[in-house]
């Protein structure tokens, strides 16, 4: 698909966000953690407050994908301590990135995440690193495509209940 321009958001954009950031959230994860564990999750990091407060973090820059004036997919960087067994020191953490399911397969994903290393290697990061649930297989599979290798895991907290994340990591 090439009908689709990224730019980077704005705090104009935090409806938007919020939107696509809930129906991506859930689409990916409902279905596989209780309705407890989503709503407890949802609760404080799709806030309006909680999105503001992250576009306006000068650590962190938000890039959305759009098509038509419709947002299909967005990608979160941040510039902040990379954990153990990601190196070397000059790491970026690829955040979020979350893409309408309708746009699987089109390209979106690759072309944000070119655009997000263009970015992270133009401040001289030399490595970008995430975390990504063991369970979801799909992202497991793009990121490897992408170059990206394991380096560890460490644990997210989705409401209750304490998730493994595979930490991976690759050069930039």
């Amino acid at each position: 698909m090439k009908d689709f321009e990224i730019r980077v958001a704005v705090p104009d954009d935090v409806d938007l966000l919020i939107e696509l950031g809930l129906r991506t959230f859930n689409d990916t994860f409902a279905h596989l953690n209780s309705v407890e564990d989503m709503e407890a999750y949802i609760s404080t990091a799709f806030t309006r407050e909680q999105i503001l407060s992250e576009l306006a973090d000068p650590l962190s820059t938000f890039l959305l994908a759009e098509t038509n004036g419709r947002a299909i997919a967005y990608a979160k960087l941040h510039r902040g301590e990379a954990p153990d067994g990601v190196s070397p020191a000059r790491a970026i953490e690829l955040a979020r990135l979350y893409v309408d399911k309708e746009m699987h397969g089109k390209g979106v994903a690759h072309k944000l995440m070119e655009e997000m290393l263009r970015l992270a290697a133009a401040e001289a990061f030399t490595s970008i690193w995430l975390g990504v649930w063991e369970h979801n297989e799909r992202a497991k599979a793009f990121y490897r495509k992408c170059g990206f290798r394991d380096a560890g895991t460490h644990i997210f907290q989705l409401g209750s209940d304490p998730q493994t994340d595979l930490l991976m990591v690759r050069e930039i």
